[in-house]
């Protein structure tokens, strides 16, 4: 399968720092391919690169299947972007703006815009000038998703929406999802791409550091355990399982830290009579932050 997006060995410099450093990675069909790391990662400047902004210093960029420049408008019509910093501005409405924009991509039905103004709450009579920002960022999840385009490049999207608001985002990037179109999304809210991201890819100073499905990754995590027995139990028959560490035993009640699978420590445990197991699943949020304690700390220059 060719993919809809691909980077390889893609390399930014400015002057003598390096905003990204060999990056490689692709982006399947139909796929939610989160992209993980704070400000200063390196995570728009892949997006601005991919999107032929700006120009690498080495390495190379396809979209569907062609450099980004090769493809033209009909490329650019295939694609629906949301920066991370979206200007605004002008005496005209949100949906002067949107049907405007609509044109320039091919034409809308006006209904469709006016559909996805009422699943994000936003008015698009008023002016766009005097819109707040979480209502700016609504008008851009608008422009980025009404053309339906086959690959959406989301830049921090949630940027001053509300939690209800955030919520219909992510319902509609499900949608897409089942409608066979491929989003890359960029963010630093570890929350919302494990809830619907298929990959993630975790980016560290330019530099990535790992790509994974979010399943795998969350299988692999730390776990804190605690189980309660009926009578006291030998912990040593229990520090020696595969994965189980930290194990530390109080009364009756048994704690430790779980890398991996859970099996062996479920097997030894059942030959005792368990009277309750707690166990607290780990999210990315965890997983990020091991992943980044892993990496030596490098100033980040300000670049995103």
């Amino acid at each position: 399968m060719t993919p809809v997006a691909l980077a390889e060995g893609l390399s930014k410099s400015y002057g003598k720092h390096k905003a990204l450093d060999g990056l490689s990675l692709s982006i399947n069909q139909g796929e939610v391919f989160g992209y993980l790391g704070p400000n200063g990662a390196g995570k728009t400047t892949t997006i601005r690169l991919m999107l032929d902004l700006i120009r690498p210093t080495s390495g190379r960029v396809e979209l569907f299947g062609k450099a980004p420049r090769e493809g033209g408008s009909d490329v650019r019509r295939r694609i629906g972007y949301l920066p991370g910093e979206l200007p605004l501005a002008g005496r005209g409405s949100g949906l002067e703006l949107l049907e405007f924009l609509a044109k320039v991509r091919g034409g809308v039905e006006k209904a469709t815009i006016t559909s996805l103004a009422e699943r994000l709450n936003v008015d698009l009579k008023r002016p766009v000038h005097n819109l707040s920002k979480g209502n700016k960022q609504k008008v851009g999840i608008i422009q980025a998703f009404m053309h339906t385009p086959d690959l959406l490049i989301l830049d921090e999207p949630t940027t001053g929406l509300d939690p209800l608001v955030q919520q219909e985002f992510l319902a509609m990037v499900r949608e897409a999802k089942q409608n066979g179109q491929t989003v890359l999304m960029s963010s630093h809210i570890l929350s919302e791409v494990q809830h619907v991201g298929d990959r993630v890819a975790i980016i560290r100073s330019g530099k990535l550091i790992s790509v994974s499905d979010v399943d795998t990754l969350l299988q692999q995590a730390q776990r804190r355990v605690e189980i309660r027995f009926a009578d006291p139990v030998d912990p040593r028959h229990f520090s020696a399982l595969p994965g189980v560490r930290d194990v530390n035993v109080q009364a009756n009640t048994l704690s430790c830290t779980l890398d991996g699978t859970a099996d062996a420590l479920v097997k030894t445990a059942a030959q005792h009579t368990v009277v309750s197991l707690v166990c607290e699943e780990p999210d990315l949020e965890e997983i990020f932050l091991h992943a980044y304690a892993q990496e030596p700390k490098e100033e980040m220059h300000g670049v995103r």
